[in-house]
């Protein structure tokens, strides 16, 4: 039998779900904005290396702030300086610093702008695993890859650590990559500096990938990242620098010992930018969080002294 007690407490229990019902209602004021009122859209592009890193953080900060779109595209760091600096874009991702002829078009533009450092990197050449290559010089690197150069199989490469006679097949980057950028300055010794003859990839570092497996002579080179996500299909090279062989890893890019191909990886947000909140809030929350996301997809943190100075830098932002 159901007492009149059993019919009072059931009327309390249901008033009070109510009255927290109606509570929860009013969270978001009703508006339907975010709880932090943030909307609009941040149109970030630039670097294929850095650009995963940022779709990441992009990916968790609109979970957060759901009235805020950001789209994240990969036209290489050259190609993502030139609609930075014709104002097309609030952030450009960027795999090397930016440069004097970018500096000069970012004036011309009347585009200020900041330089941050997100994350570090091992820009790592990579081998088919088949391959019983195990370390390359600087200098042999440059005779493969420099401007100029002929050698077409692996058995023309002066004093390999391991006998192997099969076709160089090559794969790389595009001119408007940062990381060609890089790679060509710091392995050929000028910027630009390279062989024509290879695959030239463009900004699509999965056909890097796919073309090395796929290659008994495949040699290639991209963002530490990619290689991570893809070492079940290759292998990543140690790289003498002329201290002994090192291979790439976050402790050798940390500690300096990977050289020369251990860099730094940046966003520039512009100062017009930033004037917009949710472009600000975006930026700092990207440096909040980078070095754990970092961590999650096959990117090297920053050091504490690294987090401490973008962080510091971040702070000043958007006056």
């Amino acid at each position: 039998m159901i007492t009149s007690k059993w019919w009072l407490a059931l009327g309390a229990f249901g008033v009070l779900a109510l009255g927290v019902a109606a509570c929860g209602g009013d969270d978001d004021g009703g508006g339907g904005t975010t709880p932090t009122g943030l909307s609009g859209d941040i149109r970030i592009d630039g670097s294929s290396t850095v650009g995963p890193l940022t779709e990441r953080i992009a990916e968790d900060f609109q979970k957060e702030n759901s009235d805020v779109k950001v789209s994240v595209g990969t036209s290489g760091t050259s190609g993502g300086f030139e609609k930075f600096c014709a104002g097309e874009t609030a952030i450009n991702d960027a795999s090397r610093a930016i440069e004097a002829p970018e500096k000069k078009a970012c004036g011309e533009g009347g585009v200020d702008y900041e330089e941050v450092q997100v994350a570090n990197d091992a820009l790592t050449v990579v081998i088919n695993p088949d391959n019983p290559v195990t370390c390359m010089t600087v200098d042999q690197l440059s005779s493969v890859w420099n401007k100029g150069s002929t050698l077409d199989n692996w058995d023309q490469i002066k004093d390999l650590d391991a006998d192997y006679s099969e076709t160089l097949d090559l794969f790389g980057p595009g001119t408007d990559s940062g990381t060609f950028d890089y790679f060509t300055e710091a392995i050929n010794g000028e910027e630009g500096v390279q062989r024509t003859d290879y695959n030239n990839v463009g900004e699509d570092d999965n056909a890097t990938v796919t073309g090395v497996a796929g290659s008994p002579g495949g040699m290639g080179y991209f963002g530490f990242s990619f290689y991570t996500e893809n070492q079940d299909q290759l292998k990543a090279l140690e790289v003498d620098g002329g201290d002994g062989c090192v291979a790439p890893s976050e402790e050798t890019v940390q500690d300096g010992s990977y050289t020369p191909l251990g860099r730094p990886l940046f966003i520039y947000p512009s100062s017009e930018a930033l004037k917009d909140e949710a472009v600000k809030a975006f930026v700092e929350y990207y440096v909040d969080n980078v070095n754990t996301v970092a961590s999650e997809i096959g990117f090297i943190s920053m050091t504490d002294e690294q987090t401490t100075e973008s962080k510091d830098e971040v702070a000043k932002l958007g006056g």
